[in-house]
């Protein structure tokens, strides 16, 4: 064995102690829940693994299991784009669990016919293929929004998600919102009795049938029809204007009041030029970490994950297509994470 082998050997192990006591030993943090921003989140965590030592795993397994692992206390924190209901968060009455957002996405209507052409939809038309009320790609209803394409005569086939998804919740909001048939009928929530179609795990598994099925229609985060080629719908707001999922658009739709738990929907947005089904996704945790034998330094560890996911995580967000954090909601979010306590006392000071 070579004495630079050695030496090399030796400064390594130096600097793995010195990481180690840096971050009180504690290697890794779990989390679980909402693929919609998995695209994002695996870059951060790979990034922060880098810049710390810390291994962030995440499993993108749909928002309900991330609530439900949370509740569960068997990960550090949990993802969701569908926010806890007083229902749910009720299940942790002695140990409150916070949301803060981490960015904005967009869930896009994305499709598989002829061409993939650029189309436009309105709510009622979504509703109606949602429905199943609109059953072939040549339907009045389509021709009349798409003159210029030539709309084939195959019929649609409906693809949803099939686990309990903040996607669908997203997707669902948006449609109680603007059909009343909608909200009569099957209502919004994370799962739901589809009237139609077929169910794909995950947003990954979404865009992998529509991407199989020709004529097929679906909905998706942004992200996942770009990294699958898929095209996506402009859709009319309530200003009547066809806005195109955009990093502008998406971010436009986020000018609304931003109560203090930042638990809102934004959703048919006010904002004129907004892309009407945008949303925040959140990170949930409880607010008192000394719990299930949690230390202290674990404790620590995640809270500066959090730190850094809404400061300096936000420069990797644009480049997946995720909307940064508009500054009153790192404002709020910051008054979130410092609230976080161990024995009662605050971790960040």
């Amino acid at each position: 064995m070579s004495k630079k082998f050695i030496v090399n050997l030796m400064l390594g192990a130096l600097m793995l102690t010195g990481l180690l006591q840096a971050t009180g030993g504690v290697k890794d943090l779990t989390g679980a829940g909402a693929t919609f921003p998995y695209p994002l989140y695996a870059r951060w965590f790979d990034i922060y693994h880098n810049e710390t030592g810390i291994q962030v795993n995440y499993q993108a397994i749909g928002s309900g299991g991330g609530i439900r692992q949370l509740l569960n206390k068997t990960v550090d924190f949990g993802g969701t784009d569908a926010f806890m209901n007083d229902r749910e968060l009720a299940k942790s009455p002695e140990n409150p669990i916070l949301h803060f957002p981490t960015c904005l996405g967009a869930v896009v209507i994305t499709y598989n016919i002829p061409g993939n052409p650029e189309l436009k939809l309105t709510p009622k038309v979504i509703s109606g293929i949602f429905l199943g009320k609109i059953t072939r790609w040549n339907d009045p209803k389509l021709v009349q929004l798409n003159p210029e394409v030539k709309l084939p005569s195959q019929k649609i086939v409906v693809v949803h998600r099939s686990d309990g998804s903040g996607t669908t919740f997203v997707f669902s909001d948006y449609l109680s919102k603007v059909s009343k048939e909608w909200a009569r009928r099957v209502g919004k929530g994370k799962s739901l009795r589809w009237p139609v179609g077929l169910g794909g795990k995950g947003n990954p598994g979404v865009a992998g049938l529509i991407k199989q099925i020709s004529g097929s229609i679906g909905y998706v985060e942004l992200a996942f029809a770009e990294k699958n080629n898929l095209p996506y719908a402009s859709i009319k707001n309530k200003h009547g204007k066809f806005i195109k999922p955009t990093l502008k658009s998406i971010s436009l739709a986020a000018k609304v009041n931003i109560p203090p738990d930042t638990r809102v929907s934004i959703t048919d947005t006010e904002a004129p030029e907004g892309y009407p089904i945008a949303s925040f996704t959140w990170i949930i945790f409880y607010r008192e970490q000394n719990y299930g034998k949690r230390s202290y330094e674990r404790a620590k560890e995640l809270i500066n994950l959090f730190w850094w996911m809404i400061h300096q995580g936000q420069q990797y967000n644009e480049d997946l297509l995720y909307g940064k954090l508009p500054a009153p909601v790192i404002k709020t979010a910051e008054k979130i994470i410092k609230s976080a306590t161990y024995n009662g006392k605050p971790i960040l000071r």
